[in-house]
């Protein structure tokens, strides 16, 4: 598992600050119809619960990418520090344990996976499908909120995916 540096976790946060200042309607208009706008950010907010779930120890192709994006965002973003403002490299200090996801947790990533690729190339929402992504790339596996977050999605593709293999093809767990 890759870990997630100091300026991993400054590129999610980018991300998601980016995101939000993109999706800002307003006071005003927020006022007005809240639901509608905070259904805007649903898009994200499940693209980025992909995210983090990515980073739970998942192999092949699928973590091999996750790791790569992180390892990369981790490398721009500690460049981003040490030149952009004289700061330091390194290892986030905080890191979340993480639940590993169960044989059918993982079949529940991989029909995620083809669901999002097909959603970000057909949906208007494929940019803050891919933003999510990155940020919960990026989030995932720190501590704090985001560290948090990431045993509650590990319970629930696992639980997601007992019941469906138990449900369609009588596969116990």
């Amino acid at each position: 598992m890759t870990v997630v540096t100091y300026g991993g976790v400054t590129i999610g946060l980018l991300v998601l600050a980016w995101h939000i200042a993109d999706w800002w309607p307003g006071l005003k208009s927020l006022r007005s119809k809240p639901a509608q706008h905070a259904g805007a950010l649903l898009p994200f907010l499940l693209a980025w619960s992909y995210g983090v779930l990515v980073t739970l120890g998942i192999g092949g192709l699928i973590g091999w990418a996750a790791r790569t994006a992180l390892w990369i965002s981790n490398w721009l973003g500690d460049v981003a520090l040490v030149w952009g403002v004289g700061g330091q490299a390194g290892q986030s200090a905080g890191r979340v344990e993480y639940l590993p996801l169960t044989q059918t947790g993982g079949g529940i990533v991989l029909i995620l996976t083809a669901v999002m690729i097909v959603l970000t190339r057909k949906t208007r929402y494929g940019s803050d499908l891919k933003r999510g992504v990155w940020c919960g790339l990026c989030l995932g596996t720190s501590a704090g909120i985001a560290g948090f977050a990431a045993a509650p999605i590990a319970v629930a593709a696992n639980w997601l995916g007992d019941s469906l293999y138990g449900v369609v093809g009588g596969v116990a767990a």
